[in-house]
């Protein structure tokens, strides 16, 4: 067998690169950053220009730097050994993902580096590879092309140009490109919330875009009081440790508006329930279950950190954006069971919101009744809500209520609800699961309610305090108050 030389043409690979992984812009940068963190940066900058139409977007960082030969080989394709041991804070693997991230964005890639008396840069255009033709930067274009901040000391500047996937042939508008950018910079604040924080390397990480500090986003909450931290746990797969951190979320009553929408994210609760997957603390898959249970309202508050090593990339099949990862059949069934449990106590959250019958000075919904050895349900009539209601209207209207309440208590199932109780009573909840449905609620019965304080709304507000289901979700239930500023909170 002889052997030939048969290398990929320049301009295919380099536009077959734009379409590795499932960048998007967030992605992109994220993985740019990843590099700035390896090269021991305390303070990264991003400034993203909508340039008429014709975006640039800068990210420049205070870390090592590189030498003209590094900076070389770091632009060089494929420029690592993804088998390769790396270092434990490597956030890296293929030796793509400066050029894969930038060219899904970009066609033109400059990077320039300063190292003690060296400023040297290069530039990647796909519209001119042939022959694999990279360009190097003279003295005039380092001056005209770095910023000042660069030149001043050590660090790395990435500009991306020639925007074409970000610009969509100039026909993306400024507030368009500015909301791209705000939700760029949502999604970095959870990606590397732990560096923002300062728990890695015991040192705090700073991200600017656009001049404005980005805070770490903790999709845990661990701040706050409600937020349950359970066992933890650490799996051994290939010989590396895999740590597990499972928590409970707050139930929305304990959560202001804000914090809740921020919690949620773009997609709610429910889509955000799940497995964290992080990468040497760089979070790399958000919101999965890993098909091991279905998403649903008794575990949307349930979120299990998951902290892997590098050195199982090949293990958990990482893809070269970074965004996605399988999960290996070595860990499937000790997770399913964990899983289980913690749907089980996400549940008790809910059904520990729900109506209580034995609670003084509470107003119930229900009301129970033994005698001679048998109990009864029935509506409270005494409820602000059932008695407004059993008080509009003409006779008739009031006897159609009257009736209508009957007709609920007589058919209360009683035979179901004693067979799911007896086989799954964590699966069991009558309360709500999203705030704004409570909210659109409570609205609807503040007309009733305040016709039986006489419009006093301090009367309100003590009645609200005392009654069910509001009672149970004060917070969401005073923010409603606070916002038609009828509290004096």
């Amino acid at each position: 067998m002889k052997y030939e030389t048969n290398p990929p043409d320049a301009a295919s690979l380099m536009m077959s690169a734009r379409s590795f992984g499932n960048y998007d812009v967030p992605a992109a940068l994220a993985d740019l950053i990843d590099n700035s963190i390896k090269a021991g940066a305390r303070e990264i900058t991003l400034t993203c220009r909508y340039n008429d139409g014709d975006p640039e977007i800068r990210i420049r960082d205070d870390g090592r730097g590189m030498s003209g030969r590094e900076l070389r080989d770091a632009m060089r394709p494929a420029s690592s050994n993804p088998l390769k041991e790396r270092s434990p804070d490597d956030l890296g693997r293929f030796g793509w993902g400066m050029k894969s991230a930038s060219f899904s964005q970009c066609a033109r890639l400059t990077v320039i580096s300063h190292r003690g008396e060296d400023l040297t840069g290069c530039v990647w255009d796909l519209t001119n590879v042939e022959g694999w033709r990279m360009g190097i930067l003279d003295e005039q274009e380092l001056v005209a092309m770095a910023s000042p901040d660069l030149r001043a000391k050590d660090g790395v500047e990435v500009v991306w140009s020639n925007c074409d996937r970000l610009s969509e042939n100039n026909t993306v508008t400024q507030a368009e490109f500015n909301a791209l950018m705000v939700h760029a910079g949502n999604r970095l604040a959870i990606i590397f919330h732990r560096y923002l924080a300062g728990e890695v390397r015991g040192k705090r990480l700073t991200i600017r875009l656009n001049g404005r500090k980005i805070e770490a986003v903790d999709p845990f909450y661990r701040d706050h009081e409600a937020t349950q931290q359970l066992e933890s746990e650490s799996l051994e797969i290939a010989g590396r440790t895999i740590d597990i951190q499972p928590f409970i979320l707050p139930h929305y009553s304990k959560l202001l508006p804000n914090q809740y929408d921020q919690l949620g994210g773009e997609e709610g609760f429910l889509r955000n329930q799940g497995f964290y997957v992080y990468r040497n603390h760089r979070l790399i898959i958000s919101g999965t279950w890993f098909r091991l249970l279905r998403h649903g309202e008794l575990s949307q508050l349930v979120r299990v950190r998951v902290d892997i090593p590098n050195a199982l990339d090949h293990v958990w099949k990482i893809t070269i954006d970074k965004s996605d990862a399988q999960l290996p059949a070595a860990l499937r069934n000790r997770l399913r069971q964990l899983v289980d449990g913690l749907r089980r106590r996400s549940a008790r959250v809910y059904r520990s919101r729900g109506g209580r019958l034995d609670r003084p000075g509470t107003t119930s919904v229900w009301s129970r009744h033994s005698r001679g050895g048998e109990v009864r349900y029935t509506i409270n009539r005494a409820h602000p809500v059932i008695d407004a209601l059993l008080d509009t209207g003409d006779d008739k209207q009031r006897q159609a209520a009257s009736a209508a309440l009957k007709i609920i208590e007589q058919a209360f199932p009683v035979a179901a609800f004693s067979q799911d109780t007896a086989r799954e009573p964590d699966a069991i909840h009558q309360t709500l699961t999203d705030p704004v449905a409570f909210r659109a609620d409570l609205n609807a019965a503040l007309p009733l309610l305040l016709m039986q304080v006489d419009g006093d709304f301090a009367a309100l507000e003590n009645l609200l305090r005392v009654t069910e289901p509001w009672c149970e979700a004060w917070g969401a239930a005073e923010a409603v108050l606070k916002e038609k500023g009828w509290t004096n909170a």
